[in-house]
């Protein structure tokens, strides 16, 4: 359950605002809870709800087509979602406007953990690299980077989702279809807008709450008031110059408290087997502060404590009667919390009565944490060299000495170990997102003679995202601890560091402070990626009945719209020799261009005739080359549209789609990302490895993408499902990366 509260205040500052109705715009649908109305050409076109303005400020902002025709119909399916359908919603942010729509997919990582706090749609799951976003008709920005957070509900006039494809109009970024966010522009006046709304949840036991608590582990009962978020809007307007001039101008301020795992009894835990059979106690968030797997690594005895596959090696216990009760999610985030911070400013000018000069602008900055418990991690997350105890630590009951020195239990030796331990009294330690950017447009546009409009412009966008990682503990360190002597009684760091502190891994409940100030002090590193776009466009629309060019069955004549696109993508990433050394990788700087140009034609060929109010034939042609592909492809359309009477329209379309990858992509393709080449991923080009666990002979298979898939990417024939490829290859202290780059040498981090 949410509970809203909205306040808005329209003060006068010299004009007054009035709602005009849509002179070319089929009337919406006025019920508050309707979220979506399909729209046909005339909702889709809807002028913007404003005051009457001068002549200049008709511009019809169009989804799915150049050409701007007022009564056009169109023939792909567009859903809008209006001004009204907004207001009703009272939203925070973009994502809450478009989730009620089925065929949209929201990437509300600010809602979620282990993302990066960057709004992104997706149409039909197909992901947000194949979804084009635009604000008015132009990109957003960078196809990896776009973020919609940087829009404020309140100065949304509708949103337009175009899901049959339009890659013939926008490029091959548009597969999936096109999400065009309609601003409200030439304001005039001051306008305040405030929201604010939070989640009040009633916890209820479930089946596993008792087995919960009776394992120490909480389940909270009751109504809860938590995940507060709210947002204020800052709007003024002013035209001058009897209305030749408009200015206006937005800040925008939201915050969002977190809502974590454990405030929801629903998240508590869940009933899973253990290896026995038994009923096992898994919980979502990690409560119990044991974390201990200890293993005599080379030895015949071991320890043999239960370990599950889990991310970021988070410590599991064994936990007799309950199974394997571990909990390593509770600081994790049903909701983050974040601060933004936008602002923006908007102008147009006429020139003169047949030209327009416009620009906009708009800042944003957010952040937001990922949080991740207090915790030793694995010896692997810093090399290959285990941790190691020594066999006469105070701290080591007989069994465990035994268990892991063997015959040497109680002597002096040193014994490798795998550790993995939570502090359940420290704080959990948090990697901060700071997302910044500008997006900029501005051009000239016009019309000639009333049968042609033009328009020149472009966009210029920077997206920057800064990523500080929390904190780690410091594998030397960690070592330090674990070598103790009794001296007087006293359990004492046996190498006499100052400082250092003794860390009893060996039992639950040790106290984190003050192990965290002498054990967390790794620094996690830092990375930067920064993303640029330069758009330019030039576009031509015209109405060549006014030549004669109509069929005779028709009273619209044939309209055209011919375009040329140039667009220069850059991506580069950096990171601190913290990061590197914990995850290896390079730095990246990778570009691409292109340069497109389209031809559109809507051809009424009946109107208004007995059976056949409308029958239209509609077409499209792109051609594009990519600096990356010394290739040109194109992309194309048919559409068709059969209105045998005004209330009843039947349309149909076919969509060529030929689909170029983002520059993030290129580099992933090359194996220069982090995902390859900083971590311990083989190429996908190398061979399978299969280790027989008896006498430890390695064996090579059938590579995992095909030989036609990595040819594709630039390696050699002679090169597919070679060992050359193979990361951690021999002594693990080196691999080649070859598939799509040249041969490169990863050296993994030594402690």
């Amino acid at each position: 359950m949410i509970f809203d509260q909205t306040v808005s205040r329209i003060a006068l500052a010299g004009s007054l605002l009035f709602c005009a109705v849509p002179a070319m715009a089929q009337e919406i649908a006025a019920d508050p809870a309707q979220a979506k109305v399909e729209a046909d050409a005339t909702t889709a076109l809807a002028a913007p709800d404003r005051a009457p303005a001068p002549a200049s400020d008709d511009t019809v902002v169009v989804t799915g087509s150049r050409i701007q025709r007022p009564n056009m119909t169109s023939a792909a399916p567009i859903t809008s979602v209006t001004a009204q359908d907004i207001r009703a919603q009272a939203p925070t942010n973009i994502e809450d406007v478009l989730n009620r729509l089925p065929q949209i997919a929201p990437d509300a990582q600010q809602n979620y953990q282990d993302s990066d706090g960057r709004q992104r749609i997706k149409l039909r799951s197909l992901g947000f690299e194949r979804t084009l976003t635009l604000i008015d008709g132009k990109r957003i920005g960078t196809q990896n980077g776009a973020d919609v957070g940087i829009i404020p509900p309140s100065l949304l006039e509708r949103v337009d989702v175009l899901t049959g494809g339009a890659s013939s109009v926008y490029g091959s970024d548009a597969v999936a279809g096109v999400v065009n966010f309609i601003l409200k522009k030439d304001f005039e006046g001051l306008q305040i807008d405030g929201n604010y709304n939070f989640y009040n949840h009633d916890n209820k036991d479930t089946i596993v709450s008792s087995l919960a608590r009776a394992n120490s582990f909480g389940s909270p009962r009751g109504f809860s008031n938590d995940g507060g978020r709210a947002d204020i809007t800052v709007t003024a307007g002013k035209k001058l110059f009897d209305g030749k001039l408009r200015l206006s101008g937005f800040v925008n301020y939201r915050h969002t408290d977190a809502v974590d795992y454990d405030a929801r009894s629903t998240s508590a835990c869940q009933a899973d087997p253990d290896w026995q059979g038994r009923p096992a106690l898994l919980l979502a968030l990690d409560l119990f502060a044991q974390r201990l797997r200890l293993a005599a690594l080379g030895r015949e005895q071991r320890c043999r404590l239960r370990q599950r596959s889990e991310r970021y090696a988070h410590l599991r216990a064994l936990r007799r009667g309950a199974g394997n009760a571990a909990n390593p999610y509770d600081g994790y985030s049903y909701q983050r919390g974040s601060e933004r911070w936008n602002a923006g400013g908007f102008v147009s000018a006429d020139l003169t009565s047949d030209i327009e000069v416009y620009g906009s602008g708009i800042w944003f900055r957010d952040k937001s944490e990922n949080v991740y418990p207090a915790r030793i991690y694995s010896y692997t997350v810093y090399g290959d060299q285990p941790y190691r105890v020594n066999c006469n630590n105070p701290y080591l009951s007989g069994s465990q000495a035994t268990a892991i020195c063997g015959g040497a239990a109680g002597t002096n030796t040193k014994a490798p170990i795998e550790l993995r331990y939570r502090f359940n009294d420290l704080a959990d330690i948090p990697d901060t997102y700071i997302n910044s950017g500008v997006r900029a447009t501005g051009g000239f546009r016009g019309k000639v003679d009333d049968i042609w409009t033009w328009d020149v412009g472009g966009v210029y966008a920077r997206n920057q995202q800064v990523v500080n990682y929390g904190n780690l503990p410091d594998y030397n360190r960690v070592n330090q601890s674990l070598d103790v002597v009794n001296v007087n009684g006293v359990a004492t760091c046996a190498s006499g560091v100052a400082g250092c502190v003794p860390f009893n891994a060996f039992t639950a409940n040790t106290p984190g402070q003050p192990l965290a100030s002498w054990l967390f002090t790794a620094p996690g590193g830092t990375t930067k990626g920064v993303g640029t776009l330069w758009d330019g466009l030039i576009s031509v629309t015209g109405d060549l009945g006014k030549y004669g060019v109509t069929s005779p069955l028709a009273t619209q004549g044939v309209a055209i719209a011919l375009g040329a696109e140039y667009r220069h993508d850059n991506y580069t990433s950096t990171a601190d020799t913290f990061y590197r050394d914990l995850n290896g990788g390079n730095d990246l700087d990778i570009s691409q261009s292109v340069w497109e140009s389209n031809i559109e034609v809507q051809a009424p060929l009946i109107e208004d005739r007995p059976f056949a109010h409308l029958l239209q034939a509609n077409g499209g042609y792109r051609v594009s080359k990519y600096s990356s592909n010394p290739k040109t492809f194109n992309t194309w359309k048919i559409e068709g549209i059969y209105a045998p009477v005004s209330d009843l329209t039947f349309r149909g379309s076919y969509n060529k789609a030929q689909r170029a990858p983002t520059v993030i992509e290129i580099g992933q393709a090359r194996n220069i990302s982090y995902g390859l080449q900083g971590g311990s991923q083989n190429d996908f080009c190398a061979p399978t490895v299969t280790t027989n666990p008896t006498t430890g002979a390695i064996s090579y298979g059938t590579p995992v993408a095909s030989r036609d898939v990595c040819r594709a990417t630039g390696l050699s024939d002679a090169l597919y499902g070679s060992p050359t490829l193979l990361c951690n290859q021999g002594d693990g202290n080196q691999c080649t990366v070859q598939s799509g780059d040249t041969p490169r040498i990863r050296r993994p981090p030594t402690p």
